[in-house]
Parts: structure tokens; C-alpha cells; sequence
């Protein structure tokens, strides 16, 4: 039949999925005012709150307007990055064909945003698939606009600049090819230069175009056999009886009823995979499975999934081969998690089989035992055989890993944790300062490899549970003062969103000597008498100058009293005891929350100058600094100096904290006051017989530092670097502050994945010097060293989702991604370095960045 003679299809005809493509989305909301921010804290978290561009994402679903149900479930838009404007310009296929549709199906969609904790609803509409008039299904573009300072009387309409464009489109209008461009050329710059008012929104959709009109035919429903139990009739019929059971499912009020329909198993193993896996494994003979050895094919595959990195979801063929070859893969200490991923420890035979295993298997390495602690093993037995292995640490691995161990007992808060009718746990009498109930097994102490059986205790009402690794890290602080120093203020900055750590900083206490105990109320009061400070400053309208003298009048009147009665254990540096305070160096920084910059009096006889804020969460950068001072350590391992300065930083609450101040000055200063990095260090450290200028050992910490922190900012992905947090000390230490935004977050368009600023490499002598050609060595060696441990750092971050962390606990999963897939573990070493070159030489010749620096220090300089 020829398509000329087609003038429709009907809808019972197409077996095909129903797709919408989302567009893009055109408005902007009123921002909240600087001021909000403080009096509403709440409002700032809706990034939409603060921001003309936030970050958004779109759910789309079928709905049935007579019947009040769903059809479907939400199906939604992946992760967009917005820069000037909203755009998905992503197709979605929602799990309905279009031969299931009704005239009264409706398409629901919603728009989502993140207030900081979850996502929130922003927006919500609803368009009909099919036309009212012409029963045919929709195609083409839609626009809906929408008002969203009103949800509830906001009325939603279609555009209708966008149904004439759709007719022209459809051939519904007749196309005249002369007057066509140059109404399309008026329609674009008309569209362009249209500005909607604050709260008005414009949403982009579209349908498929098919060739001809789809419309509605209803399909031949057949005679159902299900009864009906709640309405049914019985006629009698001659002799016998006769029920005729009409089907009909009581959907509950025409208005109002709230009746979904789900499928409770969509989010369950499949079936018959689990019972194919329970015949496979119960079948084999485990003396048997001692003598499989694989062939060589198999053992590559072996090789190539134990070397997964952490994270990976192994496929259900990946898992019987682990499965298979457990006994001869016991002597590979890589191997232990791959098997526990394979392994089903809620059936009682595999768990008792693996972890009878566990205590014969090669001692696995830290980088493992993390993993183990993560949210992914949830069995306490595993957890325990895990902490055991952490004897190996030393105390200063232990502080280095510290901060991702307290979020690991934070994990171990929640009721998601299996086998608690073990021996696993500990009891602690709060009152009597003594252990009781289960002991905790020596060997988490002494170090030896089995864990030996629990002592059986009395028990009293006050008594807490405390799980296995928090009673490690509780026992090997009271050893250590360093390591208790940072264990206390990591449990009090957490304690105060996580009420199970109260108790576990409780216990902690209960069990310090009273000379301990006693300077750790000096702390307490002395971090207590810095915020007194720091609101006293924050709350006056005075200028600076006003402001510092009110500041010496208080540091005079209550803070040097107080430290002449009582020398204070630092919190920052518990290597450090100060006694007084260097009234005449201390100062008020320029920002809204006036921190404080305090210079102190040590026994040493050497001053120490240090920060203090309050207003400002620095668990993000407490955590960035605490991940830089790995690295350096992973790189010193392997006998590489880049003579990086990982300042110290500790977080004493949710929204206050301490950081050490390192004597410096910023780019921004430098190019300005000298006019370049040379006459810089050439004014501090100058040298008649070098070729620029500067003694030989100050241009080396600037090339080695600069190449360490240009790897690391890349992999961790620190955004919003301008030139007034890259700063340079006298010696030539180059490094980066203020790390609020990282892992790729960043409120400059366009960010570069590195900052890698031009004078940078003017300063090296130009890009073809020689200090240029070793600064590219040194990434290149830095960047393949970190990969090498790249496991290590994916384990800590694995740990840290479950924090508080903002650029974390906005996206979890990705976070932990986005980290992944800087260290491109899927290519080799020589493929990576080649990247990390292509990376260096677009950051080279980036001109956005400038642009974006000149446009900062302007904004800068009519701020002040």
C-alpha cells in the first residue's frame, strides 16, 4: 500500500516505547540576599536558593488521571553540569510501549534539586500525552511555563509560540522558502534577547516526530477469570448454582485515592540466578575444590579481577570464578575481598566456609583492611577480622587513616549491621570506667593473628555497646596522647550529628588518667574562650581598626589570663603547649565571619600563629588536607620530595575549627607588589651566580612544589583556583588554601582541570628551560606514584561517604567516581602519563583562566 494513501496510524499498532527528550530549562529564581544567609540558614541550602544555575535533574513519569494511579515508574535525567543554562538535550525511554496508553494518560514531571542533605522537590507539572481535541499523540517540541513561587496556584501552560512552531514542523502550516530564514533569524534573536522575570520558568520537551498522526484506538480487552472478593453476585440457575465473578479493582475515591502499584521484587536478585548459585556451590565438594587450579586463560581473568580497583561491581560469572578458585587463591592477599564480594554471607554454609578461610588466608595489607570497614561489609565478623589487621599500623599510619576510621564507626551506628549475637561487640560500664561484658579480643592489641574467644563479664544498666574497631582506636589512644589528642576532636566534631559517638566519646574519657582527663578540660575551655572571641568580633559593625582593639582589650582581659594559669595542649598540634599570647601580631582577616589570626607564646620559645574561624564547616578542608598529607607520605615512600606543606587544620565543632598559618603571600599580592614570581623570591633569597636569579635550593622547592600540588589538585579535582588562594612562602613553597570546592565543584564557568597559571611557568624560565622540563618529570612521577596506591585513596573516600563532607554528601557515588576516573586506571602507565602531558599543555595555553582571574581581582578590588 502506498504512504500517500496514509493519513494516520493507530495506537494499538505500535509496540514501541514512549520516549520524551528533556530539553533544557529557561528561568532563573529570585536569590536569596546575602544577609538571608546568615539569618536563614536553611534557605542557602537549596542551591537554586544561591545560585542562578544550580545543579538540577528531571524525573519523568506516566500517570492515569481517571484511575489515580502510576503506570510507570520515575524514570530520571543522568547528572548535567550547568554553566550559563539549564540543558539536559537527553532522550528518555519510560518502561510503557504506546499501545498501553490512554486518552487520560498524563505525563508527570518533576524537577529535583539537593538542599545540601537529599533531594527536594522543585518543581512539579503535568502535560497529556494525547491532544484533547484530536485524540492523537502528541509530537514535536512543548514548552511548558510554569511560576514557581506558587506551587499551589502556579498554572501551568504550553507556549504557544511553540505550537505554531510544531504545526510548521508537522507540514500543518505551508512553508514560503523565501520569508521562512528571515522569520527564523527574528524568531532566534527575539528568543535570545527575551529576559523572563525572576520566578517565571520555561521547560523544554519533546516527542518523537513520527511520520504520520498516532491516534488513540482503544485495544479489545478480553474476559479476566480473576474474582473479584470484594463485589460479586450469585444467581441461581435450574438445580445448580451459577457465580459470575466480576473482575473489578476497587481503586479507592475518584478524587483523592492514593493507590500505587509496584513491583515489590524490582529491586531483588533474580531468582533463578540465586537458585542456580545455591545448586552450583552446594553441589561442589570443597576437598574437591582444594585441587582446582586454573588454566592459563582462567588465570589471567583471575588476575585481571583481583587487580579490579575498589568499588567494582563484580559480574555474577566474575563471582563463580572467585568462587571456584577460592583455596587456590588463599596464598593472594588481593584476593580476600573479591572472594567476600563473591561470597553470600547470609547463607550459613558459605559464611561459615569463608570465614573459617579468613584466618588461614595471607595477611592482607591496610589498603585491604579499610576496605573491609567500608559500607559494603556489613557482616561484623568480616569487620573484626578487619580491624585485627590493623595492628600493623603504626601509630602515624593510624593518625594518617584516623579521620576515615571515625566515619567508619559512624557507619557502624546504624542498625544495618549484621551478626550482633557474636562476641563481637564490647560492653562499657560509663560509670564505673571499666570494660564489661564481651571483652575485646586481645590480639586487636597485642597483635597476634587469631582472634582469641571473649571473656565472659558482668554487665550494668549503664552499660553501651561499642563495636569492635571503636574499641581499638579507643585502646591504642590511651597509649598514644598524640593519636587520643585527634581521635577526641574527631569524635566531637562528628558527635554532634551522630549521637552514637557521644557515647563513644564518653567511654573514651571515662577511661583517661586525671592527668590526661584534666588537659583535656584545658583544651575544652581554651577552644570555648576562641569562639567567645571570635563571635565577640563578628557580631561588632565596627571597622577593622575598632574591631582589633576591642580584640587585644578581650585577648588582655580574658585570654592571657587564662594561659597564665593554665599551659594548654594545642588541639592543632598536640606537639605544641602554649603559654601566652604575642598581643602585637595578632590581626582580623577581611571576610564576613572575621576570623582571627592568633599568634601564640610556646614552651619552645618558638612562636606559633594560627587561625581560628567560626561560621565556616571545615570538615572538607580538614579532610583535603588530611589527603595531601598521605600523598606526601606516599610519595616520600618512594623516595620523592616535592617539599609540599600540608598545614594542619582540625575541625573543634560542626562550624568552627583551627588552622595553622603558614607565613606567605598570594599570587594576586605578588603580581601585583612585584610584578612577577622571580623578583619575588629574587627580593627574599637573590643569587649573583645563578642564571635567574634565586639560590638554587629556593627554585627547586618552587618546581617540586609547584608539580606536587598541580597532580594533586587534578586528582582530587579542588575547584574555584584563582590567584588569591595559590600563595607562595619566601623559601619558594608554592601550595593551595581554601578548599571549598572540590571534586570538580566549582563556581566559575568553564573551570580548567588544572590551574596552571602562565606566570607559573615564566617564573620556570619559559616552557622550553630546563626547570620547565623537570617540573613536567615530576608530575609525570608523581602522578604514576599516586596511581600506584590509587586503591588506598579510592578506600579512604569509600569511607568518607557516609559523611557530612558537602561536595560528598551531595552525590556519594559520584564522588567516589569522579576520584576514580582521575586516576584512569583503565590504561596503562605510559598511556596515563601521555594524558597527564595532553593535561599540562592545555592548562598551558587556557585563556578562559585569565579572563576569569582578571574579572576576580576586579571584583575584588571594588569589594574592598
Amino acid at each position: 500500500m502506498s504512504t500517500a494513501s496514509v493519513t494516520f496510524c493507530t495506537s494499538d499498532d505500535l509496540d514501541l516505547p514512549l520516549r520524551v527528550k528533556v530539553v533544557s530549562l529557561e528561568g532563573k529564581k529570585t536569590l536569596i540576599k546575602q544577609s538571608q544567609k546568615f539569618t536563614q540558614a536553611s534557605l542557602s541550602q537549596r542551591l537554586s536558593n544561591v545560585s542562578p544555575n544550580s545543579d538540577m535533574f528531571v524525573s519523568l513519569q506516566v500517570f492515569d488521571s481517571e484511575s489515580f494511579r502510576y503506570l510507570t515508574i520515575p524514570i530520571y535525567t543522568p547528572y548535567a553540569r550547568f554553566r550559563y543554562s539549564r540543558k539536559w538535550n537527553v532522550w528518555l525511554t519510560l518502561p510503557i510501549s504506546i499501545k498501553q496508553l490512554t486518552p487520560s494518560s498524563v505525563l508527570k514531571i518533576t524537577l529535583w534539586e539537593f538542599d545540601g542533605r537529599k533531594q527536594v522537590e522543585f518543581f512539579s507539572l503535568e502535560t497529556p500525552l494525547f491532544d484533547v481535541s484530536s485524540c492523537s499523540l502528541k509530537r514535536g517540541r512543548e514548552s511548558l511555563i510554569f511560576q514557581c513561587d506558587d506551587p499551589e496556584s502556579g498554572e501551568v501552560k504550553n507556549d504557544e509560540f511553540q505550537i505554531l512552531m510544531n504545526k510548521y514542523n508537522q507540514g500543518e502550516i505551508k512553508a514560503v522558502n523565501w520569508l521562512d530564514p528571515l522569520s527564523f533569524r527574528v524568531m532566534e534573536r527575539m528568543k535570545k534577547e527575551r529576559k523572563l522575570p525572576n520566578g517565571l520558568f520555561v521547560l523544554h520537551i519533546e516527542f518523537p516526530l513520527f511520520e504520520f498522526p498516532i491516534v488513540y484506538s482503544e485495544i479489545e480487552k478480553l474476559e479476566s477469570n480473576i474474582p473479584n472478593y470484594h463485589n460479586f453476585e450469585i444467581n441461581n440457575e435450574m438445580s445448580g448454582v451459577r457465580r459470575n465473578l466480576q473482575p473489578r479493582i476497587h481503586l479507592g475515591l475518584e478524587e483523592g485515592s492514593t493507590l500505587k502499584f509496584y513491583d515489590p521484587d524490582q529491586f531483588n536478585v533474580d531468582p533463578i540466578e540465586e537458585k542456580f548459585r545455591r545448586l552450583e556451590r552446594a553441589s561442589k565438594n570443597p576437598s574437591y575444590d582444594k585441587e582446582l587450579k586454573p588454566d592459563a586463560k582462567r588465570r589471567d581473568m583471575l588476575l585481571r579481577i583481583i587487580n579490579y580497583p575498589p568499588g567494582t561491581q563484580l559480574s555474577s560469572h566474575e563471582k563463580g570464578l572467585i568462587w571456584k578458585y577460592r583455596y587456590y587463591l588463599m596464598g593472594n592477599k588481593k584476593a580476600l575481598t573479591k572472594l567476600l564480594q563473591s561470597t553470600n554471607l547470609n547463607e550459613e554454609n558459605e559464611r561459615k566456609e569463608v570465614l573459617d578461610m579468613m584466618d588461614s588466608w595471607a595477611e592482607i595489607d591496610i589498603e585491604h583492611a579499610i576496605e573491609l570497614l567500608g559500607s559494603a561489609f556489613k557482616n561484623l565478623s568480616v569487620r573484626s577480622y578487619a580491624v585485627s589487621r590493623l595492628k600493623k599500623a603504626s601509630d602515624y599510619e593510624l593518625e594518617l587513616y584516623l579521620l576515615q576510621l571515625v566515619q567508619s564507626v559512624c557507619f557502624e551506628s546504624s542498625s544495618t549491621l549484621s551478626d550482633r549475637s557474636g562476641s563481637e561487640f564490647t560492653i562499657v560500664d560509663l560509670n564505673q570506667s571499666s570494660t564489661v561484658g564481651m571483652a575485646m579480643p586481645q590480639s586487636l592489641i597485642s597483635g597476634q593473628n587469631s582472634i582469641a574467644p571473649p571473656e565472659p563479664l558482668t554487665t550494668s544498666q549503664s552499660s553501651i555497646l561499642i563495636s569492635p574497631l571503636a574499641e581499638f582506636l579507643i585502646r591504642r589512644a590511651l597509649v598514644n596522647a598524640r593519636l587520643g589528642n585527634y581521635l577526641f576532636w574527631y569524635l566531637k566534631s562528628e558527635s554532634e550529628e551522630n549521637p552514637y559517638l557521644i557515647h563513644i566519646l564518653e567511654s573514651f574519657e571515662s577511661r583517661l588518667s586525671n592527668g590526661r582527663r584534666a588537659r583535656l578540660e584545658e583544651q575544652k575551655r581554651f577552644v570555648a574562650l576562641l569562639v567567645y572571641l571570635c563571635q565577640e568580633i563578628k557580631g561588632l559593625k565596627d571597622p577593622i581598626p575598632r574591631k582589633l582593639e576591642r580584640l587585644k582589650h578581650l585577648i588582655q582581659t580574658e585570654l592571657r589570663p587564662f594561659l597564665k594559669a593554665n599551659s594548654v595542649i594545642l588541639p592543632l598540634d598536640p606537639d605544641v603547649t602554649v603559654i601566652d599570647v604575642v598581643i602585637g601580631e595578632c590581626k582580623i582577616f577581611k571576610s564576613s565571619l572575621s576570623p582571627l589570626k592568633i599568634t601564640f607564646k610556646t614552651t619552645s620559645g618558638i612562636d606559633y600563629p594560627l587561625m581560628f574561624k567560626v561560621g565556616d564547616d571545615l570538615r572538607q578542608d580538614q579532610l583535603v588536607v588530611q589527603i595531601i598529607t598521605l600523598m606526601n607520605e606516599l610519595l616520600k615512600n618512594e623516595n620523592v620530595d616535592l617539599k609540599l606543606t600540608p598545614y594542619k587544620i582540625i575541625a573543634t565543632g560542626s562550624n568552627e575549627g583551627a588552622i595553622e598559618f603558614i607565613p606567605n603571600d598570594t599570587m594576586a599580592n605578588i603580581l601585583s607588589k612585584y610584578h612577577g614570581i622571580l623578583p619575588y623570591l629574587r627580593h627574599h633569597h637573590p643569587s649573583a651566580t645563578e642564571e635567574l636569579g634565586v639560590k638554587d635550593w629556593v627554585m627547586d622547592n618552587f618546581v617540586k612544589s609547584c608539580a606536587g600540588y598541580c597532580v594533586i589538585t587534578y586528582i582530587l579535582g579542588v575547584g574555584d583556583r584563582h590567584l588569591d588562594n595559590l600563595l607562595i612562602t619566601p623559601d619558594g613553597h608554592f601550595f593551595h588554601a581554601d578548599f571549598g570546592y572540590i571534586l570538580g565543584q566549582d563556581p566559575k564557568p568553564f573551570p580548567p582541570l588544572m590551574k596552571l597559571p602562565p606566570q607559573i611557568i615564566e617564573s620556570f624560565g619559559g616552557a622550553e628551560s630546563d626547570n620547565y622540563n623537570k617540573f613536567r618529570s615530576y608530575c609525570f612521577v608523581a602522578y604514576s606514584i599516586l596511581r600506584r596506591n590509587a586503591g588506598l585513596i579510592l578506600n579512604l573516600f569509600e569511607l568518607m561517604k557516609t559523611s557530612n563532607i558537602p561536595n560528598i554528601r551531595m552525590d556519594p557515588e559520584g564522588a567516589l567516581l569522579k576520584v576514580k576516573e582521575k586516576f584512569c586506571l583503565d590504561i596503562s602507565e605510559e598511556e596515563a602519563i601521555v594524558h597527564f602531558q595532553n593535561l599540562i599543555n592545555a592548562s598551558v595555553s587556557a585563556l578562559l583562566p585569565l579572563v576569569i582571574d582578571r574579572l576576580h581581582n576586579l571584583a575584588q578590588y571594588w569589594r574592598a
